[in-house]
């Protein structure tokens, strides 16, 4: 029963660490592909390019802050 519990505990915790590296990867490659959309909407003087740079603030600002967690929470891993 014990043995049935510790695999059960373990298999959790690598399904869940293998699972955050991949959010953390995907908020990544978004976050770098709207601050890419960003720069290039930035370059035009059009109604549409001014909307939609201001709109991808909504957007870029969580996952900025998101990525701020996932560095910080790597560095304290390294460091620890």
């Amino acid at each position: 029963m014990i043995t049935t519990v510790t695999t059960v505990t373990t298999v959790t915790t690598v399904v869940a660490m293998g699972l955050t590296a991949a959010i953390s990867i995907a908020a990544t490659v978004v976050l770098i592909l709207l601050l890419t959309t960003k720069e290039l909407a930035g370059t035009s003087n059009s109604g549409f390019s001014v909307r939609l740079t201001r709109y991808l603030n909504v957007s870029i600002l969580p996952l900025m802050m998101a990525f701020v967690v996932i560095v910080a929470t790597q560095i304290a891993a390294v460091l620890l």
